[in-house]
């Protein structure tokens, strides 16, 4: 029997999560995400040494600020990524500017821009960016310059109703960090059909398919097996390479557990959010606001780091680090 990542492939898009280049060379998936921790811990690696080397020497170059440095060194890495997958690449815009909305959409078009400098087309590359109200008014504007999004950092209805109203290309709703907040909050563990963060995903499928949104649904951040074959046959589903490895060691029989036909029948009441009321769902779920906050803090922190390290490299490189 084929394995069972073998059997995702054949009813969701199996994306790898990881800056790890030789990652994606050895499980195949469609597409890549990336984010600001998966390409800081890939950027210290040696394997990698000579992409942050190039962004380095671009930017001393031009006399470029370290932020921007950055930002080239993760499409450095999403273009390689690119030339591994058929499908597409997501690069995140930095996370202190997930409450601005003009800031976030200057930094994907820069994204983009560099992305086109290397060869890479806007329809190879899915811009990132974390759900908050602000994030996804930018989103809806981008689509219409046909740069598609990736919106993260997803815990809510809310949040991938007004994405889906948006017309933002795809969202990533979070299994892992959901679980973690129930585990931690109730005391409880979960088998993979009470699991919360599963539970999300099923009922955020299954509005996207009753309204009729485009909108890609891509389950994210899982913590064990379980929770990815509780989810088989959602649009997408991004694993990190320690799973997608148990996923291809494991020859048992995988069971399709999500199908849009049927999903699109169950009784879904459509919903249409200005900001007030936005805000205020999102506010009345504890753990949407706590983990949506937490994960935009871990980003940009990591997001720091990687402009920590950019500016040790240039100083080793006998430049002065611009820090803007």
């Amino acid at each position: 029997m084929p394995s069972k990542l073998d059997q995702l492939k054949k009813m969701t898009v199996v994306t790898a999560d990881t800056g790890d280049i030789e990652a994606v060379e050895a499980y195949a998936p469609t597409d890549c995400t990336t984010n600001p921790s998966l390409i800081l811990k890939a950027a210290g690696m040696e394997a990698y040494k000579g992409l942050l080397e190039e962004a380095i020497l671009w930017g001393v170059d031009r006399n470029i600020p370290t932020s921007r440095i950055a930002a080239r060194l993760c499409v450095l890495f999403g273009a390689k990524l690119t030339s591994l997958v058929p499908g597409r690449v997501s690069t995140e815009v930095d996370a202190d500017l997930s409450f601005d909305v003009e800031g976030t959409i200057a930094q994907a078009r820069t994204i983009i821009s560099d992305y086109e400098e290397r060869g890479v087309g806007r329809e190879r590359v899915l811009i990132k960016i974390a759900a908050t109200w602000e994030g996804i008014q930018a989103a809806a504007r981008l689509e219409k310059e046909a740069i598609n999004c990736n919106l993260t950092l997803v815990f809510s209805l809310a949040q991938a109703a007004a994405c889906a109203e948006a017309g933002v290309y795809l969202i990533s709703p979070f299994v892992g960090r959901i679980y973690d907040w129930y585990v931690q909050n109730e005391g409880k563990t979960y088998a993979p059909e009470t699991d919360p963060g599963v539970l999300s995903v099923k009922q955020i499928y299954a509005y996207c398919k009753n309204v009729g949104a485009k909108t890609i649904v891509m389950g994210a951040s899982f913590r064990n097996k379980g929770q990815i074959e509780a989810l088989a046959g959602c649009d997408s589903l991004t694993i990190s390479p320690a799973l997608l490895d148990e996923l291809a060691k494991d020859e048992g029989k995988l069971t399709r557990q999500l199908e849009p036909v049927s999903a699109a029948k169950q009784a879904v009441a459509p919903m249409s959010l200005d900001e007030k009321s936005f805000r205020f769902m999102l506010n009345e779920d504890a753990m949407a606001t706590e983990k949506l906050a937490e994960g935009i803090r871990i980003f940009a922190r990591d997001m720091r780091a990687l402009r920590a390290l950019v500016s040790q490299r240039l100083q080793i490189a006998g430049a002065s680090p611009v820090l803007t």
